[in-house]
């Protein structure tokens, strides 16, 4: 026991001895290592400061080189204002100069203008004084001139000036008289160029209007479809429409009846949606009915829109533009009032522009010329369209010459603007136009016949003859009963006539021929 616990204490101390040792050791080895560590970081400090000092230097020197950079720069700067000063100032000394020398010419001027001054005024005495000679020599003449003739100077002049007075009255007459006949030898002529050559500019396509369409489909099957159980489809479309449909044999073909284009072009576009949906009842009737009117009210501002934009016409209200639209749907003896109305508008705005009127004006007035034709629930059936359209035209706004065009191109009211007889001429170049109107056949026969019997009714009148579509009027007298200015009396009464008791387009000719013929018989 006492063995094994030397044992023990032994090999702990030998165990204490050898942590000592062994600590020992690594202390040596942190001393070696800590002192090498201090070598290195002495090191590097030494070699940042090297490091430091050179970039300090570099530094140093980019600093003192943008500095001399910048002194340079400024120095150049601070030269070229020194020279621009050093020219700013030559110029002004040569300004100062040439003032110098202007002042010395205004002086100059100055003193001769005095001396001048002086002349004019020694001239005006002395004018003077030889007026009032001069006066008192035309006193003493009249005193003379007096005694001599008899009369007073007041009577003198009196009777100068009454002679002076018939020569001027007269020579103011033959020059009237002259001018008067120049203009009527010229003023048809120039009136004929201007029409001839709006005429030529403007050349439209004339298309009759109908008062009935033809719906196609494509089998009779859908005939008995339209028409429905006992007719109740066909009438609630006639109800709803206002159109008379008419179902008949014609192969593959509906007609549609109506004078008002609008209503017919609504039952056709109604009628071409219930065909191509294939649901034809009263019900979808009036629904697709009330669509399509939505759908034609529209495109009538669009067309409205579309007319104005293409005439270049600006500021026209609305509801105007919505009469034009209209008009696309309205037709005045088979032609299409909207195609009338722009062609009208064009042929005003050439004619005004070659005399010299607005023609922006005129178009405008054309335009709108015919506006009181166009249905409408204000429209009162008893006032003539051209009153109607004029009352519009004041209403939404329109210039006082247009709304005077309108009004007077039928003569309903004065005219008294310019562009008013400009319209009433267009007006009459396009109804007039080969083509452009339908005519009834019967109403254009009797018409032609109301010339000839106004003419058979004076004394005097052996024949008459409507010609040229009843433009002219030729007229035979008998030479025993009518001398030559009877003749010219009687073309006068008869175009009188004609113009009060015949509404017509455009104008009639009346020509009265009266000869004398002697005949003799050689045997």
């Amino acid at each position: 026991m006492e063995i094994s616990s030397g044992l023990i204490i032994a090999g702990i101390i030998g165990l204490i001895a050898g942590i000592v040792i062994i600590s020992l050791i690594n202390k040596n080895k942190s001393l070696s290592l800590l002192s090498d560590a201090k070598k290195e970081a002495e090191k590097i400090i030494e070699s940042a400061k090297d490091k430091g000092e050179s970039i300090k230097n570099n530094k140093i020197l980019q600093a003192k080189e943008k500095f001399l950079e910048l002194k340079s720069e400024h120095e150049k700067i601070i030269f070229s204002r020194e020279d621009k000063i050093k020219i700013i100032e030559r110029e002004i000394s040569s300004k100062e100069s040439k003032i110098d020398s202007i002042i010395k010419k205004q002086e100059s001027l100055t003193s001769d203008l005095e001396k001048k001054n002086a002349e004019i005024e020694l001239k005006l005495n002395t004018l003077e004084k030889k007026a009032k000679e001069v006066e008192k020599v035309r006193k003493n003449q009249i005193k003379q001139l007096e005694v001599i003739s008899g009369l007073s100077e007041k009577e003198a002049k009196k009777s100068l000036l009454e002679s002076l007075k018939k020569d001027a009255e007269n020579d103011a007459l033959s020059y009237a008289k002259e001018k008067m006949e120049e203009a009527e030898l010229t003023v048809k002529e120039n009136a004929k160029k201007i029409i001839l050559n709006t005429i030529h500019r403007i050349g439209a396509e004339e298309a009759i209007d109908n008062t009935v369409s033809v719906f196609n489909i494509e089998s009779d099957d859908i005939k008995g479809r339209i028409i429905g159980r006992e007719g109740r489809n066909i009438r609630a479309l006639e109800s709803a429409t206002g159109v008379e449909i008419i179902v008949d044999d014609t192969p593959e073909a509906i007609i549609l009846s109506c004078f008002d284009s609008i209503r017919r072009e609504i039952a056709r576009i109604s009628l071409h949606k219930l065909v191509k949906d294939g649901r034809i009842h009263p019900a979808r009737i009036e629904e697709v009915v009330k669509k399509t009117k939505k759908e034609i009210d529209q495109e009538i501002i669009e067309v409205g829109k579309r007319t104005v934009i293409d005439l270049g016409i600006n500021g026209l209200h609305p509801e105007l533009i919505k009469y034009v639209g209209r008009m696309k749907y309205r037709s005045s003896y088979g032609q299409n009032l909207l195609q009338h109305s722009k062609e009208v508008a064009k042929l005003c705005a050439i004619m005004a522009s070659e005399m010299g009127i607005d023609p922006k004006m005129a178009k405008r007035a054309g335009l709108l010329h015919d506006i009181g034709k166009v249905p409408s629930i204000e429209k009162d059936i008893e006032t003539p369209h051209a009153i109607l359209g004029m009352q519009w035209a004041e209403k939404f706004g329109e210039h006082t010459n247009v709304c005077n065009a309108i009004g007077a191109h039928h003569d309903e009211i004065e005219m008294n603007c310019l562009i008013s007889p400009i319209i009433q001429v267009c007006d009459a170049m396009s109804g007039a136009r080969p083509g452009a109107r339908r005519q009834v056949l019967d109403s254009y026969i009797e018409r032609l016949k109301n010339l000839e019997d106004i003419a058979l009714d004076f004394n005097g009148v052996e024949k008459a003859y409507a010609i040229q579509a009843g433009r002219e009027l030729r007229v035979m007298v008998e030479s025993e009963k009518i001398n030559d200015e009877e003749a010219s009396n009687l073309s006068f009464q008869i175009s009188q006539k004609i113009q009060t008791d015949m509404t017509y387009p455009g104008q009639v000719k009346v020509t009265v021929i009266r000869e004398t013929r002697a005949v003799n018989i050689a045997k």
